[in-house]
């Protein structure tokens, strides 16, 4: 019986489907044999299949096909990453190791080393690889991920709810017409030395980066003081690290210094700046300084400056703290932050997928600590509490104080 090119066509539309792989190559190489000379070509055409694909069926025929619970045939598939590039591993173990951390070409020197960022630094260097077959070829090299939740918000104020909405409404409202948004904090008090740092890295198994044994600080070393001003708008981050002391005034030098660095050139033509801030800290609505200290600084950059304050227990609910903080902490995670310069750089280059860009600077500015603001010095201050809770909610404006 000789089968035509269109019978078999029919044939293999209705059996091919319900085969697996080792089944297709034991009835088109059989067929292709059958059929004689001119076999393979006809197979191929009628199974659209590649000629080189049924002629390998047809020779495993020929060598005889024995039963086998296995499917694909050995060397079948599709080649590992490392098969066809043998230096993947040797790329992947120079960018995480530990001796690369302090390499000035190191385009990872300052960047959390995250399954993300390896795989796109591999990437950028000709290679296609994933962010997951990066986390198992990690496994595979003896690398390993070498972790406090803060629950408690305090007494919940009756008019918390309500200051959510006063607040995000007074943000929408200032975006809408183009005006400056900031979220501003002061961020965790930071050792600076061969301490420990909490959060893990990857490093070759068994080799933590090695530390003091003991946080006692060093009297001769003072805490870095991050304060931070996260533009809602424009999704950017500046960062003012000082180490004299956590006052309101270094509280507003460090919004002037957003203001001039950032904030005036990206709004030119803004006449208005909203900041939300924490109930307490340095920025608190209960400190005077930090009221007297806006108006200089609205008289002296031309903005009228609204401050909206998060309700009391609710400072984990400050945007600054989920959309800046949280990706610093993760880029530094697991590295000692040695020096300022470390701490610095480890700021300026925290970035995030969807396009965060920060900025950081040295502050080593002298903030005196327990400055009295008097009764008349606050009078002095044109400041313009809301109807809505006008010790949260107040406007100082451009007037200069006496």
């Amino acid at each position: 019986m000789q089968f035509t090119e269109d019978a078999l066509t029919d044939a293999f539309s209705v059996v091919l489907p319900h085969l697996d792989e080792r089944q297709r190559r034991i009835l088109t190489g059989a067929m292709a044999r059958a059929l004689g000379r001119g076999g393979v070509a006809a197979v191929a055409r009628a199974a659209e299949m590649s000629r080189s694909t049924v002629q390998t069926a047809a020779n495993e025929v020929d060598e005889g096909i024995v039963p086998s619970a296995r499917v694909r045939r050995p060397g079948g598939g599709r080649k590992k990453a490392i098969d066809k590039d043998p230096n993947l591993l040797l790329e992947l173990d120079d960018l995480v190791s530990p001796e690369t951390r302090g390499d000035p070409m190191s385009p990872l020197r300052w960047t959390l080393k995250s399954t993300r960022v390896l795989a796109e630094a591999l990437q950028a260097k000709g290679f296609e690889i994933s962010a997951s077959l990066v986390g198992q070829l990690l496994h595979k090299m003896g690398y390993s991920l070498q972790a406090t939740a803060k629950v408690a918000e305090g007494v919940q104020h009756p008019d918390r709810n309500g200051q959510f909405e006063y607040l995000n409404a007074r943000v929408k409202e200032f975006l809408a017409a183009g005006q400056p948004v900031i979220s501003v904090d002061t961020k965790k008090k930071e050792l600076v030395g061969s301490y420990a740092n909490g959060g893990r890295e990857w490093q070759p198994e068994g080799q933590p980066t090695r530390v003091d044994v003991h946080d006692f600080p060093d009297p001769e070393m003072p805490k870095a003081v991050p304060y931070g001003v996260y533009d809602l708008g424009a999704d950017e981050g500046w960062v003012n690290v000082g180490d004299d002391g956590d006052t309101a005034t270094f509280a507003v030098e460090s919004i002037r210094r957003w203001w001039l660095r950032m904030g005036k050139p990206r709004y030119p033509d803004a006449t208005k700046l909203l900041i939300t801030a924490d109930a307490g800290g340095s920025n608190g609505y209960r400190v005077r300084a930090f009221k007297t200290e806006l108006a200089r600084l609205a008289a002296e950059i031309g903005l009228e400056i609204t401050v909206c304050h998060y309700p009391p227990g609710t400072s984990k609910w400050n945007r600054i703290e989920h959309r800046l903080f949280s990706f610093i902490t993760m880029n530094w995670r697991g590295k000692p932050l040695t020096t300022y310069r470390t701490i610095v750089e480890l700021i300026a280059n925290t970035t995030t997928s969807k396009g965060l860009t920060v900025q950081a600077e040295r502050d080593e500015g002298y903030y005196p600590r327990g400055v009295k603001i008097t009764d008349e010095q606050l009078a002095a201050v044109p400041l313009h509490p809301h109807e809505w809770h006008g010790e949260w909610n107040y406007t100082v404006t451009t007037a200069s104080t006496k």
